[in-house]
């Protein structure tokens, strides 16, 4: 009989090329004890000895240790983790969560998990001796935070009292803000393409709530570009995106023509990404893409690539909204 070539391969996902960002994540279980296991459970008179301690402390074991349980799950360098056990009454059970914190190109949903369920066995462990008809269920990810995708909630949803303490963290929204996009691009202005990043900007502006009342393909010329910059800006336009003309071609002239009317530039942005893309590729580090203040208006010049606008979205959207309040006389966070 032949085996098939692929039967046996694995392989860990390749998250090198990925950003390093602020990784969170909640896991919670319960452990159905019945009344009488319960009682003792809760007022620490087990056999074995204080089973909530212990299974806090297991808790932060079965983190720290995912990886060697799973063999294709990344070893990680925690730099938070919190184990409680809550008693809930009415259901003689106890319920577990696990939350894990990290910086990595990766997420720690994983290590909540194992968290959790070492926590949840070893409450088992410690109670069967008086109670051998025990279960544990309802293990499952409640929630998770960073990377391109940010936070991500379970379908089955959180309780009030589980969002008071965790305040789970969505990237800020842009309701009501006024925003244009403006793609520069002499071929796709002529039609040899369609352009794909004007439309991804939009799509992207529109998920965290602006009023996209303007969208727009010009040539790579920079008066033509400051002109209507001015324009925008004047008619009270809060954040114009751009993209294309930020690199190191001869038309690319779109850092120029940002030049021609800002009142203040704003460098920490471009800084921001292009430090931040160099975690993609080396190449970030010639691009040209900057920010300035127009009045009050917020104008960014991203590169052309659907895939470059996509990454400076994930870059820029956790700021947008504070820099847009501040420009317009909020104070700092």
């Amino acid at each position: 009989m032949q085996e098939r070539e692929d039967s046996a391969h694995f392989h860990m996902a390749d998250v090198r090329h990925k950003r390093i960002t602020a990784r969170r994540a909640v896991a919670v279980g319960e452990l159905n004890a019945g009344a009488m296991a319960f009682a003792q459970i809760v007022e620490r008179r087990l056999p074995k000895g204080d089973a909530l301690v212990m299974a806090e402390i297991a808790g932060l074991q079965g983190a720290k240790n995912a990886s060697q349980l799973m063999p294709l799950c990344h070893p990680l360098p925690l730099e938070y983790i919190h184990v409680r056990c809550e008693p809930v009454g009415e259901r003689h059970a106890i319920r577990v969560y696990c939350e894990v914190a990290t910086f990595a190109r990766t997420g720690v949903e994983m290590e909540a998990l194992a968290g959790a369920s070492a926590a949840l066995l070893t409450l088992y462990d410690l109670t069967k001796p008086v109670e051998p008809a025990l279960s544990i269920g309802g293990v499952r990810l409640l929630f998770k935070e960073g990377g391109k995708k940010g936070l991500w909630l379970h379908p089955d949803g959180m309780s009030e009292a589980e969002r008071a303490h965790y305040k789970p963290r969505e990237l800020p929204r842009l309701d009501a803000v006024s925003a244009a996009v403006i793609t520069l691009s002499d071929r796709a202005k002529r039609g040899d393409y369609n352009d794909a990043s004007g439309p991804l900007l939009v799509e992207r502006l529109r998920a965290l709530g602006a009023h996209i009342h303007d969208v727009e393909l010009l040539a790579d010329e920079p008066q033509e570009l400051a002109t209507r910059l001015r324009q925008l800006a004047g008619g009270g336009t809060q954040l114009i995106l751009c993209t294309g003309g930020t690199g190191l071609g001869p038309r690319d002239q779109t850092p120029e023509a940002l030049a021609m009317v800002a009142d203040r530039h704003i460098d920490g942005i471009s800084e921001l990404f292009r430090s931040e893309s160099s975690q993609h590729t080396a190449m970030a580090w010639l691009s040209r893409a900057s920010a300035v203040l127009v009045g009050s208006t917020l104008v960014i010049a991203l590169p052309g690539s659907a895939k470059a606008v996509a990454q400076g979205m994930d870059i820029l959207a956790p700021v947008l909204a504070h820099a847009l309040s501040m420009a317009k006389g909020g104070g700092h966070a």
